[in-house]
């Protein structure tokens, strides 16, 4: 089945070349579909030079909407059987791909989770964060009668069929709970795999805040009652 990979990217000139370099270097890619989320540091005009280039295609925002936003922007373009989430930074690492595809390679699932939480090595820093994170996890499994164990992770894989099949209206980071609670909602088969997760700090330009987490939790009530 062939795999695209969709990249959400806003302002991350540091960290996009390496990006698309490790997801090429998998060598499990038929396209990688980026979406610049208007940016205003560089990033534009690295992305310029890489357009169109073994199978890279670049599509933009003239004014930033997010995270959610530029995902659906992505979804227009992609032509392969399976679509992959890949931040722009360097937090998730394309070495997991084939631990992410081979639940679907099976048959087993619809969708897979990369979980940080199921003993893979991480970089242990952001404490609050991580607490954040199980808490909306736990949420979302009580709500809706799941035993998930990373909700917010930034590794989401489907199949085209069933992502295109789902509308979905968050614009930024948002996006997570709610496409996680439509999947739930629909019994979709979900499988979690461990993943590797190396985060990065605020002063090294991390981007998620305490709003987001405000949006994601009123996300999780608000779809557990409504599509």
């Amino acid at each position: 089945m062939k795999l695209s990979v969709i990249v959400p990217v806003h302002n991350e000139v540091n960290t996009i070349g390496q990006i698309i370099k490790r997801v090429q270097d998998g060598g499990l890619v038929t396209e990688i579909v980026v979406v610049d989320d208007a940016s205003t540091d560089g990033t534009s005009e690295i992305l310029a030079k890489l357009n169109g280039r073994k199978g890279i295609k670049v599509l933009s925002h003239k004014k930033n909407q997010g995270k959610g936003a530029a995902i659906r922007t992505g979804l227009t373009a992609i032509s392969g059987e399976l679509v992959l989430i890949q931040d722009a930074d360097l937090e998730y690492d394309p070495q997991d791909y084939p631990r992410l595809l081979k639940p679907i390679e099976e048959g087993r699932a619809d969708v897979v989770y990369g979980s940080r939480f199921l003993g893979g090595p991480r970089r242990p820093i952001l404490f609050w964060n991580m607490v954040a994170n199980r808490l909306l996890t736990l949420l979302t499994n009580i709500l809706y009668n799941n035993i998930l164990t990373d909700m917010e992770t930034g590794y989401k894989l489907f199949r085209k069929e069933v992502i295109l099949s789902i509308p979905f209206h968050s614009n930024r980071f948002n996006f997570e709970p709610e496409i996680t609670a439509k999947l739930l909602k629909r019994k979709v088969r979900i499988v979690e795999v461990a993943i590797s997760f190396y985060p990065r700090d605020y002063s090294e330009g991390k981007k998620i805040g305490l709003r987001d987490a405000f949006q994601a939790l009123w996300a999780i009530i608000r779809y557990r009652f409504a599509d």
